[in-house]
């Protein structure tokens, strides 16, 4: 690895990926509701932390999308880095057999934002903090994560006196818990109580019921994942507090199905707008994106959600 300009005390120097993303697409693909342990450190760095990795990203010289690991990390950091980034996955490709050809708006959504793309999340993780999101904003999501973390998670294989700096969510400033997310196994051995301090809220007795089932059964996230689309959606809606939107989101999120076609308020905005759904239910309009945009209906989601968000007047 050929290190290029320095990131801060106890990192290694900034490496490039194969891999070009404009700082405003790396924000949404970071920072914008795939994943929530993802935080802003300033001047277009990203400080992030899935399984027991603590990586920082940004979008440098051309575009072209730089990482950073602590100290002594970055052998395993690559290829976990790859991974989750999907790297392999071809998005290029599936953007082009997308039907922009006879969609102009997807289309104009696609020009607009070239580069967009999905990570490839650990399941149970996303399964945990989708299971956090439901009538929160991106903001306080992140701060339950990280609470369950720092409350609950395993801390991180890291040099002894390391320092993170501090990130932001919001307009809150913290420092971020260098800590794993829980285990469904370690979430199950709290209590409900437990969960509630870390703000949880109504969702933490849906979380811990969700937790006992997934502790007493090793395996089954996996063999759900293995299951066609429509069985493992289903599959995932047995569990306490997932709904269709929340299971879609897992299944995309996680690279597990990117047909999975998540419906929120934006979605419906987009496709009453620019698709005719006026007054269509949310499981109708799921129905319709996975039908109209194909394999890869997740990552036109994406391109419509982004422009909804910050382009729609």
């Amino acid at each position: 690895m050929q290190a290029e300009g320095k990131t801060g005390a106890g990192w290694s120097g900034w490496a490039g990926l194969s891999l070009c993303m404009a700082p405003e697409t790396l924000a949404m693909v970071l920072d914008d509701g795939q994943a929530f342990r993802w935080f802003p450190l300033g001047e277009g760095v990203y400080q992030g932390i899935w399984g027991r990795h603590l990586l920082r990203l940004r979008s440098g010289e051309g575009g072209r999308v730089e990482w950073s690991a602590p100290l002594g990390r970055e052998a395993e950091a690559l290829p976990a880095l790859r991974d989750y980034l999907a790297l392999d996955c071809g998005f290029e490709g599936m953007a082009d057999a997308l039907p922009w050809r006879s969609d102009a708006h997807l289309a104009r959504c696609m020009r607009e934002f070239p580069g967009l793309r999905l990570l490839r999340q650990p399941l149970g993780e996303t399964l945990l903090c989708f299971m956090c999101s439901a009538t929160k904003q991106i903001p306080q999501i992140k701060q339950m994560g990280d609470a369950l973390a720092r409350d609950l998670g395993s801390p991180l294989p890291l040099p002894r006196g390391f320092g993170a700096g501090q990130a932001s969510a919001g307009t809150v400033v913290f420092r971020q818990s260098l800590h794993a997310l829980p285990t469904w196994g370690q979430v199950a051995a709290a209590s409900e109580a437990q969960l509630r301090a870390c703000a949880l809220g109504f969702r933490a007795g849906n979380i811990h019921r969700t937790a006992q089932v997934l502790a007493g059964e090793p395996g089954w996230l996996e063999e759900t994942a293995a299951l066609p689309y429509e069985q493992a959606h289903a599959r995932l809606t047995t569990l306490p507090g997932v709904g269709d939107k929340i299971a879609d989101c897992v299944l995309l999120y996680s690279g597990t199905r990117l047909c999975a076609f998540p419906v929120d308020t934006w979605i419906i905005k987009v496709m009453a707008r620019h698709y005719g759904l006026e007054g269509w239910a949310p499981e109708q309009v799921a129905h319709f994106g996975r039908r109209h945009f194909g394999a890869a209906a997740g990552l036109a989601q994406q391109f419509l959600f982004n422009w909804e968000r910050h382009r729609a007047g």
